[in-house]
């Protein structure tokens, strides 16, 4: 039988952006931790699963798991 690494619920605040094909989700606090998905709800399913791995890779190696730190979500104007 397996082993679970952990047996903990994370949050964190992940960003999903509609693309030509699909959709686009990154995960900013884990740095590296980012996915694609033909439908919003595969792209959700799919970014889980990469922030499992990565957050199980990072308990394995004995890495610390980064905090949820104030986030703001804002437009900026940018003249060009």
């Amino acid at each position: 039988m397996k082993k679970r690494v952990v047996d903990k619920i994370f949050e964190f605040p992940v960003i999903i952006e509609k693309a030509d094909e699909g959709y686009f989700a990154s995960c900013p606090i884990l740095q590296g931790c980012y996915t694609q998905g033909e439908t919003y709800e595969e792209v959700l399913e799919n970014l889980r699963d990469a922030m499992r791995l990565h957050i199980r890779d990072r308990i394995e190696a004995k890495e610390e798991i980064p905090s949820v730190q104030n986030v703001a979500l804002t437009t900026l104007k940018v003249r060009a």
